[in-house]
């Protein structure tokens, strides 16, 4: 059993979003981790980690846990406070709370408050600070830093190689049905699987990554292919934690 699986640092931190009804939360959710799949061209990794019953978020309502990643503090600070404020802000009747507990904070409320245009309100209750900013629906809350860790991992992967495209599928998606059961963790891709894995660099000039030819069934008889030959096709599992 070959147990190498490539694997790097990353800055990493965990939101929570509240909303009147668990639809809206995931709604609020889904919009923040659209568009992050790989740090390659998105900047950031982002996920869903949970759906958070209301008597365990911090305001009693229906939650939803973020998990957000990218390659360093600034980069991680930058994808937060652009997100929470397009796409969380945004969303009817949503909150957002810090939901990593670490020395090490970053901008939460406080990256988005002057959206408000003075008429924020800096509030502190029961040790923590945050940020009410009135919006045309009423107010939007949001706690005004979150936790975070620069010993996050990012692109920890399996691959699932099968004679056909369809076995290749059935198997991922059981693996993901047993990995989504495990807290902490994302699969960022669209519906946490990859058809097209990279190898990094390429033969054109700027190519950060380019298809993973060694992996490609169809090119098993031009390159330096590490498949056998009754593999006809391979998805991938990228894994952030």
């Amino acid at each position: 059993l070959d147990t190498f699986a490539e694997a790097f640092a990353m800055s990493g931190t965990a939101i929570q979003v509240t909303a009147d009804s668990e639809k809206w939360a995931m709604e609020a959710a889904r919009s923040f981790t659209g568009f992050a799949t790989s740090v390659i061209a998105c900047g950031c990794e982002a996920g869903i980690d949970r759906v958070v019953p209301a008597n365990e978020t911090r305001d009693g309502r229906p939650g939803v846990r973020i998990l957000l990643f990218s390659m360093d503090k600034d980069g991680l600070a930058k994808q937060l406070g652009t997100r929470l404020g397009q796409c969380i802000l945004t969303s009817p009747s949503s909150a957002c709370y810090a939901d990593f507990d670490s020395e090490t904070q970053i901008d939460l409320g406080s990256a988005i408050r002057y959206f408000a245009d003075g008429w924020q309100i800096s509030k502190k209750f029961a040790g923590r600070h945050f940020w009410r900013m009135p919006v045309m629906e009423g107010e939007f809350l949001c706690e005004a830093t979150t936790g975070m860790t620069g010993d996050g991992v990012g692109g920890g992967n399996l691959l699932f190689m099968a004679r056909t495209g369809a076995q290749a599928l059935s198997a991922a998606e059981a693996a993901l049905e047993a990995m989504r059961e495990v807290p902490g963790a994302i699969m960022p891709f669209p519906g946490g699987i990859v058809r097209s894995g990279s190898k990094v660099g390429g033969k054109y000039k700027g190519m950060m990554a380019s298809t993973n030819d060694a992996y490609c069934p169809t090119l098993k008889g031009v390159t330096q292919s590490a498949l056998t030959p009754d593999i006809g096709s391979v998805l991938e599992i990228v894994i952030d934690g």
